[in-house]
Order: C-alpha cells, then sequence, then structure tokens
C-alpha cells in the first residue's frame, strides 16, 4: 500500500505499494452520480503507453536494433501474452470505469463497489463469463458488497469479486512506481471471487482472512467468477504499521501474507507466501521499499508429481526531486525451479533452475492537471537460455532484454 494516506488500507487488507511518492499531486475526487444513493462515486482512469523492445547481448550491434523484439518480451503485467502483445507499438493499456459508496461510521455500515475494465488488459484479468475468457475486451475488475458488523472494533467484510491480498504493486498502474510490473507481481494471483474480512485491532496491528473459489495454479491466473469451490482458495495476512510517535519512521509498514489453493488434480494448485516492507527515512522526499515472493506450484509435473517453486526479491527507491518529478528504481532478483515456466521461452532456451534479473528506472512528471506522464527504461536479463525471441525467430534468441517505455494516465 502507499505510505500515508494508503496506510490505513493496506491495514484493511489491500497490496503494499510505494506508490505515494509517485501518484500525482492532483489527483482527482471522484464525482457524485445521481443514483438511488447519493453518495456513489464515479471514478477511473485512461491508461496508455508507448513503448520499443530490443533484444540481445549487446542492442547496439544487433544490426537493425530498433524494433527486433517484437516476440518473447519478459512478463511486465497481467496475463503471459499481455507485455509481448505491446512490444514496438503505441497502446491503449486499459479504461477503467468505477462506481462505489464508501461505507461510513456506522457499527452496521454497507457499502459496495463496480470496478470494470476495457481495453486489452482486461483480457489478462480471466474475470469474464465467456468460453474464452482471452478473446475479452471487457472483464470485472471488482464487484463486491461491503459490510461492517460490530464485533470487537468492527469486522469489515467484503463478497464477491475483489483484488488480491498481497503484493507490493497493485493493478492500477497509477499506483505504482514503475510503468511495467516486477517479477513478484506476475507470480501472484490478482483477483478472488469470495468473501473476505478484515480487523483492525489498534493504530499498529490489522488482520485480514477469506476463502475464495479454487483460484490459480501459476502466475497472473485469476479467480474465474462462479468457479466453484471444490477446492476452495484461503489467504490471509496481518498489516504493521509504525505509529507516529516513532518519528520520522512513522507510516511504515510491514505485510506479511499467504494464499493457497490445495491440488485438486495433477499440475493444479500452489501457494503464495508474500513480505513486504515500506520503509520511510529521514529525508521526507526519499522513500524505500521491499519485498519478497515464494510460490510452491503443486504438483506441476503430472508425471513425477512434484512441486516447483519459484522466488523473488524486489528493492525500492523513490525519489521526490521536485514539487512535480520523481525518479523511481527497482531491481529484483529471481529465482525459477520450475523448469522454464516463468518467461514461456523457445525451444533451445528451457533450463531448469533458472536465475534472472531486471533494473528499471521511471522519471515521472506530472505536467498536467490530473495526469501521470512517465518515460522509462528497463532491462531484463536470464543467466541460462534464451528466452527473448526476435519475431518469433527461435534461431535468434537472447539472455537480454531492453526496454523504453513512455506512459500516459488521465484520472477522474
Amino acid at each position: 500500500m502507499k505510505f500515508n494516506k494508503w496506510t490505513v488500507a493496506l491495514a484493511a487488507g489491500g497490496v503494499v505499494s510505494l506508490a505515494s511518492a509517485v501518484k500525482a499531486d492532483t489527483a482527482p475526487t471522484a464525482s457524485n452520480v445521481m443514483t438511488a444513493l447519493s453518495s456513489t462515486t464515479l471514478s477511473g482512469y485512461v491508461d496508455t503507453s508507448a513503448q520499443l523492445n530490443v533484444h540481445g547481448q549487446n542492442p547496439t550491434v544487433l544490426g537493425s536494433p530498433f524494433g527486433n523484439g517484437s516476440a518473447g518480451a519478459p512478463p511486465y503485467t497481467v496475463g503471459s501474452s499481455v507485455g509481448n502483445g505491446k512490444a514496438n507499438s503505441i497502446n491503449l493499456n486499459v479504461v477503467d470505469l468505477k462506481l462505489s459508496k464508501p461505507q461510513d461510521e456506522g457499527q452496521w455500515a454497507a457499502g459496495y463497489c463496480v470496478e470494470l475494465w476495457f481495453g486489452p488488459d482486461a483480457a489478462g484479468l480471466g474475470s469474464t463469463q465467456d468460453a474464452d475468457p482471452n478473446n475479452e475486451s471487457t472483464a470485472i475488475r471488482q464487484a463486491y458488497v461491503a459490510l461492517r458488523t460490530p464485533i470487537g472494533n468492527g469486522i469489515d467484510w467484503k463478497i464477491g469479486v475483489f483484488d488480491t491480498i498481497i503484493g507490493y504493486e497493485s493493478l492500477t498502474s497509477a499506483s505504482n512506481p514503475n510503468y511495467t510490473h516486477s517479477y513478484g507481481f506476475v507470480m501472484e494471483p490478482t483477483t478472488h471471487t469470495g468473501i473476505l474480512g478484515s480487523y483492525r485491532i489498534n493504530d499498529m496491528i490489522s488482520i485480514t482472512a477469506g476463502v475464495a473459489d479454487t483460484s490459480y495454479g501459476f502466475g497472473g491466473n485469476t479467480a474465474a467468477i462462479n468457479n466453484g469451490i471444490s477446492s476452495p482458495t484461503t489467504m490471509a495476512a496481518l498489516a504493521l504499521t509504525a505509529p507516529d510517535s516513532w518519528g520520522w519512521i512513522k507510516g511504515g509498514t510491514l505485510y506479511l501474507g499467504v494464499i493457497n489453493t490445495p491440488s485438486a488434480t495433477a499440475g493444479s494448485g500452489a501457494t503464495s507466501v508474500y513480505a513486504g516492507a515500506t520503509i520511510p527515512t529521514p529525508m521526507n522526499n526519499l522513500k524505500f521499499g521491499a519485498s519478497f515472493d515464494y510460490l510452491d506450484e503443486h504438483n506441476k509435473n503430472a508425471g513425477g508429481l512434484h512441486d516447483d517453486s519459484i522466488w523473488n526479491v524486489a528493492l525500492y527507491a523513490s525519489f521526490q526531486a521536485t514539487e512535480k518529478l520523481s525518479l523511481n528504481l527497482r531491481g529484483e532478483y529471481l529465482d525459477d525451479s520450475s523448469a522454464g515456466s516463468f518467461f514461456s521461452p523457445s525451444s533451445f532456451s528451457i533450463y531448469p533452475n533458472n536465475k534472472s534479473e531486471e533494473v528499471t528506472l521511471t522519471a515521472q512528471y506530472n505536467l498536467w492537471a490530473n495526469v501521470i506522464s512517465r518515460v522509462e527504461a528497463r532491462w531484463d536479463h536470464t543467466e541460462h537460455g534464451r528466452p527473448f525471441s526476435t519475431s518469433g525467430n527461435s534461431f535468434r534468441t537472447f539472455s537480454s532484454a531492453y526496454l523504453l517505455a513512455a506512459q500516459l494516465i488521465y484520472q477522474f
């Protein structure tokens, strides 16, 4: 979650993020909508980008480097094919529309949220009723009823489709420090269909627990709506927030979470373990963050019925250089023992126990009101194999990938 203003949301069970340092200073206020409930608000955003992908050990000696990375790109976002599909093009990423009524302070408070995605990124969510959700350009990001029961300090409930409870980065790109997503984000589930309860013990400690339909096996796979509960997903999280009395470290957070889907058949089920922290510093304009993701894929090998595992460590830094300019750095190390399942490599590139690194530098400048504008450079590298290919040509594969991208997001 974000520092300060998002700390309460984190404690209620959201993801941990370093995004407060990079969000637009002029974020818009949601507008009231004429409905039976006058407190319903409409908000959302339009997310666009342009990117250039280059693959190779050294992109300056490839002969024709521009546009040679149109296939086999690293997994940048939701859905295994979304990152590749945006290579060397100008893109509409997603249009987000959200209708919501937040809960008030009453003991028996109630509210709701309906958030819809339109555009290419919607296919990656998997939350559609279509037989082939990959062909869909519309998806349900969230749709839940929010309730409170007056037990102790009050238990807040979400019933329906809601964002996952783990992860340093959010599905909402504007809430993240970078344009592209981390390896850790790709390893995690994105949404669930179920029941989630959150309880705030005090200003420092909150807990979250829930149960959902059969959820996911690997990476960005999500809980399809009405997917059944024969192998239910269970989840729990603990959030710790530094109080104001702790001086400059106030608002810092430590977040721990686990999500488990049992194995129903060979090759199904997974367990995600997550730890994340946001770390303020004595310099108000400098913040750090860290995350650890561990994914255990149950019975991955249908013949041997053994588990495969992947783990990832990411470090974040955000520096608010001026009122409008922020610089954001991310570095990652990935250890994959699942024989190449993370990257979808070519037939010449499958190596078990592969290791990968990526470094991303993003500059954000908020020139226009309600608009987030970014430029980003990213380098990905695998220590074994050559998973990054040129236009699908398995005879021109590389161990390094380079990206240069620009992003504009209008929030309303």
